[in-house]
């Protein structure tokens, strides 16, 4: 058995950047204890407790449509609905190891999969 490290995400609203070009969909890797601990030396994270969660999306946001960087200037600069989805996106695949819930119909109580990765689409 293979251990999946990358999962795939499609942000609800996207990152516009410069240009005005909409970013959707993108990849995150699972952290390592490097990832967690590392920013905690970052004065920003310092200064700011809040700042944490940019630092550490930036380190684990591996791709982000058709940047060629994921860093904190983007994620600071993510709609808020965006960041509250990468955070609940990262705490999942990190803790539960998988992109996906499962779900109950309220009508016919009917239980199923989704996958959290695609439900920006």
């Amino acid at each position: 058995m293979t251990l999946q490290t990358e999962y795939e995400f499609t942000l609800p609203k996207g990152y516009v950047d410069g240009e005005g070009t909409l970013h959707r969909k993108g990849m995150m890797r699972l952290a390592t204890a490097k990832d967690e601990i590392a920013p905690l030396s970052d004065v920003r994270v310092q200064k700011n407790r809040a700042y944490l969660v940019i630092s550490l999306l930036a380190r684990v946001i591996t791709k982000l449509g058709e940047l060629k960087e994921v860093n904190t200037g983007v994620v600071e600069n993510l709609f808020s609905t965006d960041l509250a989805y990468l955070q609940d996106f990262y705490r999942r695949i990190n803790e539960d190891g998988s992109s996906s819930i499962e779900v109950s119909c309220p009508e016919c109580e009917h239980s199923f999969e989704v996958d959290l990765g695609t439900l920006g689409e």
